[in-house]
């Protein structure tokens, strides 16, 4: 076995499981999910069937990846936050053949008790702050804040906010990475 998981946690048959993967306290993965390598998830996760997790994917105590979710690499989903799957969920109605897909790109972070609504798309690096309701699709780059959520601005792929000059131009405090804003859309160009 390539990756390690506590002896509390249920695996069933069928899943795919990357190298180096770390898996905890109580959690459930279920058939046909896959992991890619180097994910860690924390304490009462569930992935259900089909969803697919990209590498160094890190996953916080108490979130469930409902089918319909795929997360690329590099991903960060904070503790407690919510996916949904069906847009109109009703106990008595049967709506299994109708789950959305939710896409969250490459380096995107969601904050604690995020609720992301299904059908959207998190843009890479996006940062979701904590407690906001997503209810439409994310940008790259994009800070989103509140409920429901709107954007505030854009972060680097580091997460820091990004001050743009008048030549539509911002640098990254800690990476030094140099990003240009055209038409609402963020391009790192060092």
């Amino acid at each position: 076995m390539e990756y390690f998981a506590h002896e509390t946690a249920v695996i069933d048959e069928g899943c795919t499981i990357g190298k180096g993967s770390k898996i905890w306290h109580f959690s459930h993965l279920m058939t046909g999910c896959i992991l890619g390598e180097a994910c860690n998830l924390g304490q009462n996760v569930v992935v259900s069937p089909n969803v697919t997790l990209g590498n160094n994917v890190k996953v916080q105590n108490n979130v469930s990846i409902y089918t319909g979710v795929i997360c690329e690499d590099d991903v960060f989903l904070g503790p407690s936050m919510v996916f949904t799957n069906v847009i109109n969920p009703r106990s008595h109605v049967v709506r299994r053949d109708q789950y959305a897909t939710t896409l969250v790109k490459r380096g995107a972070s969601i904050g604690a008790n995020a609720t992301i609504i299904c059908g959207n798309t998190i843009g890479r690096f996006a940062l979701i702050g904590a407690g906001a309701v997503i209810t439409k699709s994310v940008l790259d780059y994009a800070l989103v804040v509140g409920n429901p959520a709107k954007q505030i601005g854009w972060v680097s792929e580091y997460g820091h906010r990004l001050n743009f000059n008048e030549e539509h131009r911002a640098i990254c405090p800690e990476s030094g990475q140099e990003y240009t804003l055209n038409n609402h859309q963020i391009t790192r160009i060092a």
